[in-house]
């Protein structure tokens, strides 16, 4: 009698998995279990560096605030971050398509990019108040930067010959940027935008130091800022966790979307 053997989409549909997850997570037990072990056999203050079982305790404590806290921050990331790419993309198509613009106005993006956010930070807040608006302000600054830079690179470095092309078939500047530059500036586009999504997290958590404290919507930052003035490092430690989820869960949005659209890029 046969034994019973699951067939080779069924092997790949289980081994696949183990083989992304498994190392990742293998990885994490061996770093929880050395963080735990130098607690305990190196005598480290437990107010200077928790255990993992007290962050955890803190995580299931203090569930309800921590995560209300974490949807505060990740909807200022995603506002921050989705107007960055929306006014990111049009300057880049200006700066494209009009290189004057692009010679004259491209060096004062730079200079946003460079300067430290936290220097500009209380004059967000002098124009915009104290509260979610300064927060998602500041985001989109962080944020902005990668988005013109990837979609400029990616839209000036369309094919010569095929714009060659178009031009011999009398093609108009916008059918030119709609069916050629465009799609061959979307590597570059996804790139920077893979980019954008970490720094958006860091920029509303930045934001959320200094402006993000208005009455009933305490974001991932406050709770950061308030801990560290309290010596609650557990606390501390369970929110800069909870930041590294959000940063990785945007990212991976991030990354599925660029994904379809590369896809439907290579494959129109």
């Amino acid at each position: 009698m046969n034994s019973f053997r699951p067939s080779r989409r069924v092997r790949e549909a289980i081994t696949k998995p183990l083989n992304t997850l498994g190392p990742p997570l293998a990885c994490l037990l061996v770093v929880i279990l050395i963080w735990e072990l130098s607690i305990r056999v190196g005598g480290i203050d437990r107010y200077l560096l928790p255990t993992p079982g007290d962050v955890g305790l803190v995580l299931l404590g203090r569930s309800g605030t921590l995560l209300a806290a974490s949807g505060q921050t990740l909807f200022s990331a995603m506002t921050g971050f989705l107007a960055s790419l929306g006014v990111g993309l049009v300057v880049a198509i200006f700066f494209a398509e009009f290189r004057w613009l692009r010679v004259s106005a491209y060096p004062y993006a730079i200079f946003l990019h460079t300067v430290p956010i936290v220097a500009i930070s209380p004059l967000i807040i002098t124009w915009f108040g104290y509260g979610n608006q300064s927060v998602i302000v500041i985001t989109f600054i962080v944020s902005l930067f990668p988005i013109i830079t990837g979609a400029t690179n990616g839209l000036l470095g369309a094919s010569s010959e095929l714009g060659e092309l178009f031009r011999l078939y009398r093609a108009s500047r916008w059918q030119t940027l709609w069916k050629l530059k465009l799609p061959s500036a979307v590597p570059q586009i996804v790139t920077g935008a893979q980019t954008a999504s970490g720094l958006a997290i860091v920029g509303a958590i930045v934001g959320e130091f200094f402006a993000g404290y208005e009455p009933g919507q305490y974001g991932l930052g406050y709770y950061i800022f308030a801990a560290q003035g309290q010596f609650r490092t557990d606390i501390l430690l369970a929110a800069v966790i909870l930041s590294t989820v959000l940063g990785i869960a945007l990212f991976v949005a991030v990354s599925l979307v660029g994904k379809v659209c590369l896809g439907r890029w290579m494959h129109p």
